[in-house]
C-alpha cells in the first residue's frame, strides 16, 4: 500500500540515491545489526565505510567535504536507516544536526578543520545538551566554559548523548556566563582526542536502541581552545538551538513514519499467513478495522511530514510546526507499534521477532528532541 504513495519531494537522483543506500546498508550494515545490538554499540568501522559510501554529511557544500545535497537527501537516509531497522547508527544526530551546526555558525576555518573529516567518518560527532539535573530545560544547564586567556575551561557533566562512546567531536551546551540563563549560552566544540580532563562514563543500557552507543560524559577542567567557540560572539548558543531544532524534529518524525510503515508491513504479512479458528486473522472483521485505521494514521502522518519536508528545504518550516510534526508522528508510531504487536500474539513479545524491537526502540521517540509535553506546550503558545 505504501509503495503507491511517491513523496513530492524526491526526484529522479534521489531515487538513485534510495535504491543505492537500500543496498549499502543490506550489504554491510543489516547483516551486522544481531552482533551490534549484542554488544552495545556499531563498529567503529562502519562510521569509514558510511564515509566512503556518500552516505555522512549528504546535505554539507561539496567545498567541504559533503554530498552538495539538502534536507531532501537527509530524509531518504533516516527513513532507509528506519526501513532497514538501524536506528542506532547515530548519522541522525553526526549529520543532520552537528554538521549542519558547525555548517550554519562555524568560522571558514572552522568548516574546513572538522565538516571534511565528518564526512568520511575520521571524525564522529555528537552534542551534549542534556544533564542529570537538566532534560529540556537547556537555559538551566549547569556546565560551564569559563574563558582563561586563549581557552575556556570547560567543567560539568552530560548525559545520555548518541554516540557517547564513539564520538571524537562534542559540540557542548555550556554556559559561558553562569549568571545569564538563555544570553548565557554558548555551544564549545570539544576534540575529545587527548584531551586531558575529559573521560567517558559505561555505555548506558537501555530499553531499546540497543546497538546505539549512549553515555554520559565528565568535563574535568578541560582545557578548550576559544577558536572552538561557534559564532561570531558568547551567548549565541540558545539562539542557535532554537534555529536548529524544527530540522532536528523532522529528522525524528521522518524517522517515526518509516518505523510506522514499517511495523504495518509487517503486520500484513503476518495476519496474511497466521491462522486462529480455521481462518487467516486477516479475515477477523476486528483485524481489518484496526488496520484499516492504522494504515489511514500512518499516511496521514507521511503526507504531513512530506510536507514539512518540503517547507524545510525552502527555509520555511517553522518552529511550531515542527513540534506538531513531531509530537503526533511519535505518538502515532508508539500506539501503531504497540498495537501491531498485538496482532502477532504471544511471538510479539518474543526478541526474536523484529515487531518486539521496534516496540522497545520506539518508545524513546516521545523523548528526546524535546518531550512531547514541551512540544505542546510550544504550540499552545501560538493560541
Amino acid at each position: 500500500m505504501f509503495e503507491n504513495h511517491v513523496s513530492p519531494w524526491m526526484n529522479e537522483e534521489l531515487h538513485i540515491m534510495r535504491d543505492a543506500v537500500r543496498k549499502f546498508l543490506a550489504r554491510e550494515f543489516v547483516p551486522n545489526l544481531p552482533r551490534w545490538e549484542k554488544q552495545g554499540f556499531i563498529d567503529r568501522e562502519a562510521w569509514y565505510k558510511a564515509g566512503e559510501a556518500g552516505i555522512l554529511c549528504a546535505s554539507i557544500p561539496e567545498q567541504y567535504g559533503g554530498g552538495g545535497g539538502n534536507f531532501r537527501h537527509e530524509m531518504v537516509l533516516v527513513e532507509e536507516m528506519a526501513y532497514a531497522r538501524m536506528g542506532g547508527f547515530g548519522n541522525g544526530v553526526h549529520s543532520g544536526i552537528v554538521a549542519h551546526y558547525i555548517n550554519s555558525y562555524g568560522t571558514e576555518a572552522q568548516k574546513q578543520k572538522w565538516l571534511p573529516k565528518m564526512a568520511t567518518g575520521d571524525l564522529v560527532s555528537a552534542i551534549a545538551m542534556t544533564e542529570p539535573g537538566t532534560g529540556s530545560d537547556l537555559q538551566s544547564v549547569a556546565t560551564t566554559a569559563l574563558r582563561d586567556e586563549d581557552f575556556y575551561r570547560l567543567n560539568g557533566q552530560k548525559t545520555f548523548l548518541t554516540n557517547g562512546q564513539t564520538a571524537n567531536l562534542i559540540c557542548v551546551v555550556a554556559k559561558t556566563d553562569p549568571t545569564e540563563s538563555a544570553k548565557g549560552i554558548s555551544l564549545i566544540m570539544v576534540e575529545t582526542d587527548g584531551a586531558e580532563g575529559f573521560s567517558r562514563g559505561r555505555n548506558l543500557e537501555k530499553l531499546g536502541m540497543k546497538s546505539q552507543d549512549t553515555s554520559e560524559v565528565f568535563f574535568d577542567n578541560v582545557a578548550v581552545p576559544t577558536d572552538n567557540l561557534l559564532g561570531s560572539a558568547e551567548g549565541k548558543g540558545f539562539v542557535q538551538l532554537m534555529q536548529q531544532l524544527p530540522q532536528e524534529r523532522l529528522i525524528i518524525a521522518a524517522g517515526a513514519c518509516a518505523a510506522m510503515e514499517t511495523a504495518l508491513r509487517l503486520t500484513a504479512d503476518y495476519v496474511k499467513e497466521r491462522k486462529a479458528f480455521g481462518k487467516r486473522i486477516l479475515d477477523f472483521q476486528n483485524t481489518q478495522f484496526k488496520l484499516a485505521e492504522r494504515y489511514t494514521e500512518a499516511r496521514l502522518a507521511r503526507i504531513f511530514v512530506d510536507d514539512c519536508a518540503m517547507r524545510l528545504a525552502e527555509g520555511r518550516l517553522d518552529e511550531t510546526t515542527a513540534a506538531m510534526a513531531k509530537w503526533w508522528t511519535t505518538q502515532k508510531q508508539c500506539e501503531i507499534v504497540d498495537e501491531c504487536l498485538q496482532f502477532f500474539g504471544g511471538y510479539g513479545y518474543m526478541l526474536e521477532y523484529p515487531i518486539a524491537r521496534m516496540y522497545a526502540d520506539s518508545r524513546i521517540q516521545k523523548i528526546y528532541g524535546g518531550t512531547n509535553e514541551i512540544m505542546k506546550m510550544l504550540i499552545a503558545r501560538e493560541i
